[in-house]
């Protein structure tokens, strides 16, 4: 913009027409204002001097810089315990491992660090911290969570700790929601449920408890790689299993009495183990007996027969003879032993003089004993 220094034109100072004078100028003239253009025009060229080339290369440098400073944001580190999960637009494109790296700068591209080698913790019945209820009061089980029906139609107060890392992060960031809160907390205690649903209640207390851990191990692990949720369960422990707290005295009772009862079964059991093989071997014994009196009997029988034969074959010869010698044996075994008198019909009043022998005998063998 430039000012009209024609005599026609009204000085803005009240000048007139030409030779009018202004109120700071000597004379006829009055002093111009700055020229706008001209001001311009001198600090472009001061620029050109400090910076050579033109405004055109300027700006092509300060586009190269902020270039470089935004492809530079794309560069990211993956620690040894995380994954990198590189969003395009929000959809995932890939999973980088541990070290330095480069994405796409924002917002084109942006990446997710999640740990994937801390162990986490879910637990299923209580809580390991305090939790606070409505009323103010530290809840520290839930009985909504723990109650189980068992294979038997019995209900067991069971509270487990489930632990899980992230194996594959993106995975676990896109194909389930909420995976400490809900997907992993739900799927372990239907698992629970269906494995206690089939164990009767007196195996799970007791026994079975190493069975059942793995077992729901296994069948959480199944569910989640069905749903490809990226965890992997690393150890699940069983912390209680109790019956209901209502009916724990009983059932206390109903267990010492299913253990008395047992060891009465052992005890019998052992008396049996030790009855059982003497009554054997005093069968055996009455039967070998038997068989030797059989033996016994036998050749007892055979012998009298053998000399029933052999003495009727003499008989058979000299019958008279034989019939004395027998009657005189016969005689000698029945007299034998026994206290004999002998009368004589013909004697003097029917009595025979006699002398003691066997008396004599007696007295004798009782002297040389003493």
């Amino acid at each position: 913009m430039s000012w009209d220094n024609n005599g026609g034109n009204k000085n803005p100072w009240g000048g007139g027409g030409g030779g009018g004078g202004g109120p700071r100028g000597p004379g006829g003239g009055g002093q111009q204002p700055p020229d706008i253009d001209e001001i311009i025009r001198q600090w472009q060229m001061r620029l050109k001097r400090f910076m050579p080339g033109g405004g055109k290369t300027t700006l092509s440098l300060g586009f190269l810089v902020i270039l470089l400073l935004w492809i530079a944001t794309g560069f990211y580190t993956v620690q040894p315990s995380q994954q990198g999960v590189v969003l395009r637009f929000g959809q995932w494109t890939e999973t980088t491992t541990p070290g330095l790296r480069w994405h796409l700068p924002y917002p084109i591209e942006t990446v997710m660090l999640p740990n994937v080698t801390e162990v986490n913790r879910i637990d299923i019945g209580f809580r390991s911290e305090p939790v606070v209820n409505r009323r103010g009061r530290t809840q520290t089980n839930f009985l909504n969570e723990s109650l189980m029906l068992t294979g038997d139609e019995n209900i067991v107060d069971i509270e487990f700790t489930v632990f899980w890392v992230v194996q594959e992060a993106g995975k676990y960031l896109f194909n389930i929601q909420d995976p400490q809160a809900l997907t992993i907390k739900v799927v372990a205690e239907s698992a629970m449920r269906e494995v206690i649903g089939r164990t009767p209640i007196e195996r799970a207390l007791t026994q079975d408890r190493g069975i059942i851990q793995r077992e729901v191990q296994e069948l959480i692990q199944n569910v989640l790689d069905g749903y490809e949720s990226g965890v992997q369960i690393t150890e699940l422990k069983l912390e209680r299993v109790d019956p209901p707290e209502q009916v724990i005295e009983a059932f206390r009772d109903v267990q010492a009495a299913e253990a008395d009862k047992e060891r009465f079964q052992n005890q019998a059991q052992a008396y049996a183990n030790s009855i059982v093989p003497e009554a054997r071997g005093q069968a055996q014994k009455m039967i070998l007996e038997a068989e030797a009196y059989k033996a016994q009997v036998v050749s007892r029988a055979q012998g009298e027969a053998s000399r029933f034969l052999s003495v009727y074959k003499e008989y058979s010869v000299a019958k008279d003879v034989t019939r004395k010698r027998i009657y005189l044996e016969t005689m000698q075994e029945i007299l034998t032993g026994m206290n004999k008198v002998i009368l004589d019909n013909n004697a003097t009043g029917g009595v025979v003089p006699y002398l003691p022998l066997p008396e004599l005998k007696n007295r004798n063998s009782n002297s040389g004993g003493q």
